[in-house]
Parts: C-alpha cells; sequence; structure tokens
C-alpha cells in the first residue's frame, strides 16, 4: 500500500509536466569577437527566449554548428550555453549557428561568421644534413596543427636574397616531401617551406619554417686546361693541350678535351688527359676540358690562335668554259711570294691525279679534260690547298633529232603533243629550243646525256611541216637544227544528230530517208546508221562531208523501233547521235478496208437488235388484247373458289359452237418464252338459266372456267411451252398453264379463256 503511494507521488510532478504549454520565442547566438587570431580562443554563447505556461523547470538541447555541420551540442535548464575552443585555428573558420530544442519545438539563432586569422609556421626536416654533388636533397614539410589541403612551397635560398621555388599540393595529409638536385658550385645549401591554407574567407599564408642548412662535398675539383706552346704559336709549331683534375676516394672521373662538337681525347680512371698536333690555322678556336662523375660535370675552357705561317694559294685559270682543242693555262701563286713547293692537280670524283709540280700549266683542252682543278702549297710540313676551280671543255652540239613521242603523228583537237628533241653528241649543259613556224614555243635546258621531252595542247588546226627543234650548249659554234616534223591535228567529231522524212511514223510498205549531220570533224567521216540494240549496222559509208543520206524502202511492222547514228573519223572517238523513233502504221486503203468491216458488222447488229424488238412489241399487242377480252367476260360471270383457294370466274360465249383454246404458241412473248406450263384440273358448275332470271338462248354454249396459275420461279433456264388435248363431253380437258417470271413475286393469277363445244359440261383441269 505504502508502496502503491509513492508510485502515485513521483508520478504526479510527471503528469503535471505534462500539461505544460512551451514556446520558444527566439534563439541568439553570440561571440566575445568576429575575427580572432590563431591560437586565441573562441566562445560561444547561446541563448533561448523561451515562454512556457508554469514555473516548471525543463530540459533544453542546444546544438552548435560550423558550416551546416555539428560540433558540439549539450542539455541543459538554463536559459543560455556556452561553447568554448581553446585554440583557435584556421580550420575553425566559417559561419556558425545554435539550434534549441524543448519538448518537440526546435528553433535557430541566425548565422553567425567567426574567422580566425594567422597561422602557425611550419616544421621542415631534411633526410640529410651532407650530401655530394650529383645527389639530390631530400625535404619534409609539416603543418600539423591544420587540416588539409595544403599548398606547400619549398624555398631554395639562393645567394643576393634570390629564391629557387617548388611547389606541392596535399588534399589528404598533412605533409609533404621533395627533392632538389645538387648542382654545380654548391657547397652549403638553406632551404625553408611555407603552407598555404584555404578557407571560407580566403588563403591563409604561413610565417616561414625553420631554416636548414645541408653541405655540399665535391667527388673531384674542377678541371685546370693548360697549353704547352713556345709563346704566340704559329702555324707548324707542335700544340699541347693537357687537362687535370683532383679526384676524391679514387672514383672512376672521365676526363675529355673538345674542340666545338669534335671530342679530341678522353681518358677514365686518371686525372689528367692531353691532345698533341701540328699547329695549323684550322686549330684555332675554343677548346674545353670536362670531367664527369654520374650526373655531376664540371668544365674549364681556353681560347687558342695559331698565326699564319702563309697564306692560302690561289688558282687562276685562263678560260673556265672553252671550246675542245682550245689552249688550257693554269697558274697558282700565294700572296706575298714565299719560297713554297708548288703543284697542281686535277681531282675527279674518285681519287686525285698529280698534272704537274710547278705554279703553271698549260696544255691543250679535250673533253677528257673537264673536272675539278687545285693548287697546292707546301712550307715547313705545312700544307695548304687553294679553292676547287671547275674546268669544262665543250664539245660541239650534233644536229638534232625532234620525234614525236605518241603513238601516232595524227593529233587530236585537244589532246597533249609530246616531242622529243636530243642531239647525239655535245657537251652538256645543253639548251634545246622547240618552234611552230617560226614562233618559238619554249626552252628547255638538259644538264646530262638525254632528250629534252616538249608537252604542247593542241588547241588550234595546224598543218604539216610545222615543228623544229634547236640545239645548242656553250661551245663558240653556231646553233645545230633538226629537221622539220608533219604532225597533222585534226579535229574530232561532235554533235552528231539523225532526222527522217517523214517524221515519226510511216505507212506499211512505205519509204523512209534519214539524214545523219555532225556540226564539225575532219573529213573524211564514216557514218553508220543502227537499230537499237542491234550490233550490225543497217548503213555505212565513208563520205568527205559532215552528211550522208540514206532511204529504207518497204518498211513493214518488224522495221518499228528507234535508230541512232555513229560518226567518226581518224581521231578514233566515235559519237553517236540522238535516238530517232520510226513506227510503221497501217495504210490509208488498209483502214478503210477495216472501217467497211466494222461499219457492216454493226449494221447487221442493229438490224438484228431491230428485228428482235419489233417480234417483242408484236408479243406484248396479243397479250394486252387477250387480256381485255378476259377482264369483259369475267364480269358475267358468278365468282367461285376451289379447295386450294384459287378463284376462277366467268365463261366466254362463242359463236361458232366451237370449243376453242387459243394456241401458246401465237401469244407468248418475249416474257412468256422462258415460263413452265402447268395443268391443272378442275371442274367448273353449270349455270341455271332460270335461277338467274335470264332466258338463255339455246344456241349458246357455256364453257367452264379454266384456271391458269402462273408462278414466278427465279430461274435461268426457260421452261418450253406444252398443250394437252382438249376432250369434249364429260371428258377432262387439259389447257394451257404457263409460269412466267414476274415482278409479282409467287402470286397466282387467274385466267379465263373462252371455250366452245356441246351443251353438256365440260371440266378442264
Amino acid at each position: 500500500m505504502y508502496l502503491a503511494v509513492l508510485v502515485i507521488l513521483l508520478h504526479c510532478p510527471s503528469l503535471k509536466a505534462q500539461d505544460v504549454v512551451i514556446t520558444i520565442n527566439q534563439v541568439k547566438l553570440t561571440v566575445q569577437s568576429q575575427e580572432v587570431m590563431n591560437g586565441e580562443s573562441i566562445e560561444l554563447t547561446c541563448t533561448a527566449d523561451i515562454g512556457k505556461s508554469d514555473n516548471l523547470q525543463m530540459q533544453h538541447t542546444f546544438s552548435f554548428y560550423q558550416d551546416d555541420s555539428l560540433v558540439h551540442n549539450t542539455t541543459s535548464a538554463n536559459d543560455s550555453v556556452h561553447y568554448k575552443i581553446a585554440q583557435a585555428r584556421i580550420m575553425n573558420s566559417g559561419n556558425y549557428k545554435c539550434t534549441v530544442e524543448a519538448r518537440g519545438k526546435m528553433k535557430s539563432s541566425e548565422d553567425l561568421q567567426v574567422q580566425v586569422k594567422g597561422q602557425s609556421p611550419p616544421k621542415l626536416t631534411a633526410q640529410k644534413e651532407e650530401v655530394t654533388e650529383g645527389e639530390e636533397v631530400v625535404l619534409r614539410c609539416e603543418q600539423s596543427e591544420e587540416k588539409p589541403p595544403f599548398t606547400f612551397l619549398f624555398h631554395k635560398l639562393l645567394p643576393n636574397e634570390q629564391k629557387q621555388v617548388k611547389l606541392k599540393q596535399e588534399l589528404e595529409k598533412n605533409s609533404t616531401t621533395v627533392r632538389f638536385p645538387v648542382q654545380e658550385g654548391d657547397r652549403i645549401l638553406r632551404f625553408a617551406c611555407i603552407v598555404r591554407v584555404t578557407s571560407a574567407f580566403g588563403v591563409e599564408e604561413s610565417n616561414p619554417s625553420n631554416v636548414i642548412l645541408v653541405t655540399v662535398v665535391e667527388p673531384f675539383s674542377k678541371p685546370k686546361l693548360s697549353v704547352r706552346s713556345p709563346g704566340n704559336i704559329t702555324e707548324g709549331d707542335r700544340l699541347d693541350i693537357n687537362c687535370t683534375t683532383v679526384v676524391a676516394n679514387k672514383q672512376e672521373v672521365e676526363i675529355l678535351i673538345q674542340k666545338d662538337r669534335r671530342i679530341l681525347n678522353s681518358s677514365r680512371g686518371r686525372e689528367s688527359v692531353t691532345y698533341s698536333t701540328i699547329a695549323t690555322v684550322e686549330n684555332n678556336g675554343n677548346y674545353t676540358c670536362k670531367a664527369e662523375l654520374g650526373s655531376v660535370s664540371k668544365t674549364r675552357s681556353i681560347n687558342i690562335v695559331v698565326s699564319e705561317l702563309f697564306a692560302k694559294p690561289v688558282l687562276t685559270p685562263s678560260l673556265t668554259d672553252l671550246d675542245e682543242n682550245e689552249t688550257l693555262s693554269l697558274w697558282c701563286h700565294i700572296n706575298g711570294s714565299p719560297n713554297a713547293n708548288y703543284s697542281i692537280i686535277k681531282r675527279p670524283s674518285k681519287n686525285d691525279t698529280l698534272l704537274k709540280i710547278s705554279s703553271n700549266l698549260t696544255i691543250t683542252a679535250q673533253v677528257k679534260d673537264t673536272g675539278t682543278y687545285v693548287c697546292r702549297g707546301e712550307m715547313k710540313g705545312i700544307v695548304k690547298e687553294s679553292n676547287p676551280v671547275q674546268i669544262t671543255v665543250y664539245a660541239p652540239v650534233s644536229n638534232p633529232v625532234l620525234s614525236v613521242a605518241n603513238p601516232s603523228a595524227v593529233m587530236v583537237l585537244g589532246e597533249t603533243l609530246l616531242l622529243r628533241c636530243q642531239s647525239d653528241s655535245g657537251t652538256p649543259p645543253i639548251n634545246y629550243t622547240l618552234f611552230r613556224g617560226k614562233t618559238l614555243i619554249c626552252t628547255i635546258t638538259v644538264l646530262n646525256n638525254t632528250h629534252a621531252e616538249f608537252r604542247e595542247n593542241q588547241t588550234k588546226l595546224h598543218g604539216l611541216s610545222e615543228y623544229r627543234c634547236e640545239a645548242s650548249n656553250r661551245h663558240s659554234y653556231a646553233k645545230r637544227s633538226s629537221h622539220r616534223l608533219n604532225v597533222t591535228v585534226i579535229a574530232p567529231v561532235r554533235n552528231v544528230s539523225l532526222g527522217s522524212l517523214p517524221y515519226g511514223e510511216v505507212e506499211n510498205g512505205g519509204d523512209i530517208a534519214f539524214l545523219c549531220t555532225v556540226s564539225e570533224g575532219s573529213l573524211p567521216i564514216n557514218f553508220s546508221i543502227f537499230k537499237q540494240n542491234e550490233k550490225k549496222p543497217l548503213f555505212y559509208e565513208s563520205k568527205m562531208d559532215t552528211r550522208v543520206t540514206w532511204q529504207k524502202k518497204a518498211l513493214n511492222k518488224q522495221d518499228t523501233g528507234k535508230y541512232f547514228c555513229e560518226a567518226s573519223n581518224e581521231a578514233r572517238l566515235p559519237v553517236r547521235s540522238n535516238l530517232l523513233p520510226v513506227k510503221v502504221v497501217l495504210a490509208v486503203w488498209q483502214k478503210g478496208f477495216i472501217a467497211a468491216l466494222v461499219l457492216a458488222v454493226i449494221a447487221i447488229a442493229a438490224s438484228v437488235f431491230w428485228w428482235y424488238l419489233r417480234k417483242k412489241e408484236k408479243g406484248k399487242h396479243a397479250s394486252m388484247e387477250m387480256s381485255g377480252s378476259t377482264a369483259a367476260t369475267s364480269e358475267k360471270l358468278a365468282s367461285g373458289q376451289n379447295n386450294d383457294g384459287e378463284i376462277y370466274t366467268g365463261s366466254v360465249y362463242s359463236e361458232d359452237g366451237e370449243n376453242h383454246i387459243k394456241s401458246a404458241d401465237e401469244n407468248k412473248g418475249p416474257d412468256q418464252e422462258s415460263a413452265e406450263v402447268e395443268y391443272t384440273e378442275v371442274e367448273a358448275p353449270t349455270p341455271d338459266p332460270y335461277r338467274e332470271g335470264k332466258v338463255v338462248n339455246p344456241k349458246e354454249h357455256w364453257c367452264p372456267v379454266v384456271s391458269i396459275t402462273q408462278k414466278k420461279k427465279r430461274r435461268k433456264d426457260s421452261a418450253s411451252l406444252s398443250s394437252a388435248p382438249v376432250k369434249k363431253g364429260t371428258d377432262t380437258v387439259y389447257s394451257e398453264i404457263t409460269k412466267g417470271n414476274n415482278d409479282s413475286g409467287e402470286n397466282r393469277h387467274s385466267i379465263t379463256e373462252p371455250q366452245w363445244g356441246s351443251d353438256k359440261n365440260r371440266s378442264f383441269s
């Protein structure tokens, strides 16, 4: 019992709290300063203005966000809470807001912008503090107090406050490494690094890191280059160039001496190398000594000047181009006229030929003397050559031969004419000139013993003996001319047309004349007339004219078709005309005969049709007369009905006293010919004249009524008419019953026909 009371007492505040109503009026976020320096503290205060229906204390949830990311939350019964960052970093820069939640209701403050300025310096370390030339310096820069991404800048501090910078970006880690190669001349190296961090407010750059010193050790010294020679160097003196270096730890250093790009001498594993030669003017220039070990190289250069002992000799010819059998003189001399040894040499393509050990040479020139000549001068072992001189001895050209390179000497207008001109003898270069009549076309220079080929487009008609060519070289003789070449230029056949008289249609058995013409073309012209799809020509003739006529006689139906004309000449370019249609039609008398035959057939058909209509009209007239008689007599007869429900009426009076049944053949018309005949047996009662109250003439005889039932049947075949014999007295009389097709369907019609007989009653069926 006490336990129950305790539970109730504890539950009462809860029940009361459930009845409390609250509202969050405002949430406000504040900070001491919106701009703080790196390493300082940031304290954010979130205050909530909450309205309540009771003073009951309750818990509120406060949440702090940076750039919409939750960074801190707490629960408190107070209206305000604090969030403190002890040491602010750049990563703490951003937009902050506070959210308060109470009894299912939530409200947020406005964004508050906080910026952290400045950055702590990074830390720089080196893998080795002493390196050898050719190695690399490995550096590591670290920023442990910030969050990536970072941009690291490594500085190699050079003399005169210059810097060599390497930049590297790191997206995930707080540190990175780079490598700096050690260059020639490096002794003590200094390095530092800087870190850049990007925030919402821009880029913050740190202060420089600590400075690292790295010492460089040389594997070998810079080489020394020396020249051993007596004072000024003159051509003929001995020239010795020596290169030395000091190597540490006996490493395999390579030493070499080079002039421009040419290596003169080299050594490996030694500390020196020497290059020796007899000095000439060609030895003037810059010499370099280079020592190499791996990627390390050191050089030293020197410039050497060699004085000239004597000048370069000069070779002077009397002529460079001369005719065969002319005199050629060569002189060799040196400026200043020193006492030197001279020689004149002919230099063909393979080896030199010594002509004379002297300073001059005179010969009678032949074609074989064509070539390159030089002069040599020698003094104290120094040999110098003059510049080469080209001597050409010309043989006169022979009469050239002009020929046609085309397959035929007959050219077609518009084609290209190929002409070749060549002289069998003569020293090249040879100039070939082509003429058409007195008109110069062009000149071609041939540098070897071959022909000149001329190309000319034939755009005009020219006569015979038009072309010739001339050949000449540098020989003093006159030019030589070829014979005149007969070249015929013809015009191909063009614009072929075919006509006929008469045009288009020709009567059967008649004649037709074809006319084939061409607008242009050189004569003679070959004409051929073909029928389409036939290979063999119907007509062929070669004429000295641009037109031809051909007459084809006695045409028939097989000659109908399309015809064309083909024309050609010596150009062998056949041209076809248009297609000419020819149609062979009937003659006038044939058309008249067919027309008369058609009219006769039409007349016969019309006569038969007229006879048919007349016959049909007669049949209809007879039927109408019989129908009128029947209607008149039916009024006098009493109506009656048989067992089948058919009506029988009237009788007909006959003056001659004889039974009469009109033949069906006389009364049938076109509509009755196809009817079926049925025979119906009926028995007609004898009328009592006294009961009728009439006086009967004894001469009058009453005939029983014959019922003729006509039924319509939809049949294609026609039933033939038939007649049955009529018996007198009490015999049964058969009458014709015609069954025809009409427009009334299955209706039956009673027709009463008159019968003549004796006084006794006759029955008809």
